[in-house]
């Protein structure tokens, strides 16, 4: 099982629900493929974050 908080098991091209900053008080998720990952840490307890191909930039949440 992957785990979306350790930058280890994210990388570019993987499909993932990400959390955006508009809606961490409501947890809706976006879905999408990440195209960077602009965390520098190993690990971030509130999910690595990335950028999806489409420019929209949050934390994954799951890795799908």
């Amino acid at each position: 099982m992957r785990d979306p908080k350790d930058r280890a098991d994210i990388k570019a091209g993987l499909s993932v629900k990400i959390v955006l900053k508009q809606d961490q008080r409501t947890g809706k998720l976006t879905q999408g493929v990440v195209k960077d990952i602009l965390t520098n840490s190993s690990f971030h307890p509130r999910g690595i974050k990335v950028r999806l191909q489409d420019g929209q930039i949050g934390r994954v949440q799951e890795i799908l």
